[in-house]
């Protein structure tokens, strides 16, 4: 069952999973998946085509343009920002020349930041409030600062990890291979 708030519109040719709570004036356009399990907050703008996954938690004022696609649990703080043209004019028709961006599964990304379109937002990467990502980001990657830079690594369960590559909160081991993260099993 979904909670759809009056004040909210969904298009047609929506695909829209199950237990879903989309809140105020909020906003899905045509062609837009969404997955079970997932919370929009008020004034939130998802479309056109935009793939969400399972589990994603978007909140306020929150738009999500054509050409981004969220893994599963992905988290989208307050007023982030998501763009799909590196040029924007209001007077040239650029829709062919939207990017691609893709946000990959247990991301988080802080509010007020800026996601320039055409990068790949690793796996339970943490982009830090007010960042601006203009390259690609690591799995497990934090991420802060204009233009965004890696300031250490995150456990999948959001706790920076030490300088021994554990986990605080959980204990979870991780080791570098050729400078990238891996969680070990």
């Amino acid at each position: 069952m979904n909670f759809i708030h009056k004040s909210s519109f969904v298009d047609k040719n929506v695909e829209l999973g199950t237990n879903l709570y989309i809140w105020h004036f909020s906003h899905i356009l045509s062609g837009t998946k969404i997955g079970n399990n997932c919370i929009l907050g008020q004034n939130v703008m998802i479309g056109p085509k935009v793939k969400i996954g399972e589990g994603c938690k978007i909140q306020n004022n929150v738009s999500i343009y054509e050409g981004v696609e969220l893994g599963n649990n992905v988290f989208c703080g307050p007023s982030c920002v998501f763009t799909n043209v590196i040029n924007p004019r209001a007077f040239i028709k650029r829709k062919k020349e939207f990017k691609k961006t893709v946000v990959g599964d247990g991301a988080s990304i802080g509010a007020n930041s800026t996601i320039i379109c055409g990068v790949k937002i690793g796996k339970y990467a943490l982009i830090g409030a007010g960042a601006v990502v203009t390259k690609d980001v690591e799995d497990y990657a934090l991420v802060v600062g204009n233009p965004a830079r890696r300031a250490g690594w995150i456990s999948e369960s959001g706790a920076k990890l030490n300088k021994d590559l554990i986990c605080p909160l959980t204990n979870q081991e991780y080791k570098l291979k050729k400078n990238r993260l891996i969680r070990i099993k």
